[in-house]
């Protein structure tokens, strides 16, 4: 494709450039529209000699063609692809779920001369209907080799698999059975169990799962101990499958008492801490039985605060199945100070 000026009597079946105003202050002809002899006329009116086109080479693939191919070889599985328009195609998730990304893979794509694929985070929760990723063709139109470079980047296989693997797919987000034992001193038994309960029944109703059982420890000393690390077994005996731990105060140790107990229970830590303010002392926790996986939560205080938080950034994936490591942690640290919560007993701002 070439871009420039030409003469009027040359300029028939071309795309026109720019958009153009008549005399009255108005669009006469929008931009990207193949000019007629009735709009080369009107232009000549206009006092116009020359005017600025893209010529399209015979094999050139037009911006919307282009734009459809490319965005339905990344659309995976419950995504839908908008009509293009403009040389733009939009992704929209079909269900509930959370939205999967080759990160690599998507920067290699933007490498592609004249694409541009933008999406949501990766790991984001999605509800049917969300736009999820915007493809826009910069040019009118692109030579036949970007396309298909842009469309093998997309649909590359994964390693080590003989299936294709679209750059972009939402992976459901299926009904699961949570649980939350809370701890504290007695007295505040009421008010901690209020204010946890209410914002994770929040967060739960909106990926669609649900909050089967809540219980109460008040985890002072070893007995306490004991009776968190038989509660974690009861809830996982009664078919949860995930169990979320929080309380008056936030797990401060490897080896606090809450840590001990998952272990007293047969579990495992396999991540304590994490570059995520609010949400720094989280804690996750995994437990084998019978070939089924129980994800434990060590939830920060921030928990109970409706605003995002690191609750927000793991438990969708728990929820989803994954498993998450030290490294899939570590690398939630870009971006990972998020807005503060009023429920943290010193805010940010004063330290």
């Amino acid at each position: 494709m070439k871009f420039g000026p030409v003469p009027l009597n040359q300029a028939e079946g071309k795309i026109l450039g720019h958009n153009i105003t008549g005399p009255d202050g108005r669009r006469l002809f929008r931009k990207g529209r193949p000019l007629t002899v009735d709009d080369i006329n009107q232009l000549r009116e206009l006092g116009r000699d020359v005017v600025y086109v893209a010529t399209l080479n015979p094999d050139d693939i037009s911006e919307n063609a282009a734009a459809l191919r490319i965005a339905t070889a990344a659309a995976g599985q419950h995504l839908r692809v908008s009509k293009p328009t403009t040389g733009r195609a939009n992704l929209f998730a079909k269900q509930l779920g959370l939205l999967r990304i080759d990160q690599e893979r998507l920067m290699q794509v933007n490498l592609c001369e004249g694409v541009t694929l933008g999406t949501l985070p990766n790991h984001a929760v999605v509800p049917a209907g969300k736009m999820v990723a915007t493809l826009k063709i910069i040019s009118y139109a692109l030579p036949p080799n970007i396309v298909r470079e842009a469309e093998s980047l997309c649909t590359f296989p994964a390693v080590n698999s003989h299936n294709q693997a679209p750059l972009i797919h939402i992976d459901p987000l299926l009904p699961r059975k949570v649980g939350l034992i809370l701890s504290g001193s007695p007295p505040s038994r009421e008010k901690v169990v209020s204010s946890f309960e209410k914002a994770m029944m929040g967060r739960l109703s909106y990926w669609g799962s649900t909050l089967e059982q809540t219980d109460f420890i008040p985890l002072e000393d070893e007995e306490g101990e004991i009776q968190l690390a038989h509660k974690i077994n009861e809830q996982i005996s009664a078919g949860i499958d995930v169990i979320i731990l929080a309380g008056e105060t936030a797990i401060m140790d490897r080896y606090d008492l809450a840590p001990r107990a998952v272990e007293q229970a047969g579990g495992r830590i396999t991540v304590f801490g994490a570059p995520v303010d609010p949400g720094n002392l989280l804690m996750l926790a995994r437990h084998d039985r019978s070939g089924r996986m129980v994800h434990i939560i060590g939830a920060p205080g921030c928990a109970r605060s409706p605003k995002h938080n690191i609750v927000d950034l793991v438990l969708p994936r728990l929820l989803a199945g994954d498993y998450l490591t030290k490294m899939d942690i570590v690398k939630l640290a870009m971006g990972g100070m998020l807005e503060d919560v009023p429920e943290r007993g010193r805010p940010r701002k004063l330290n």
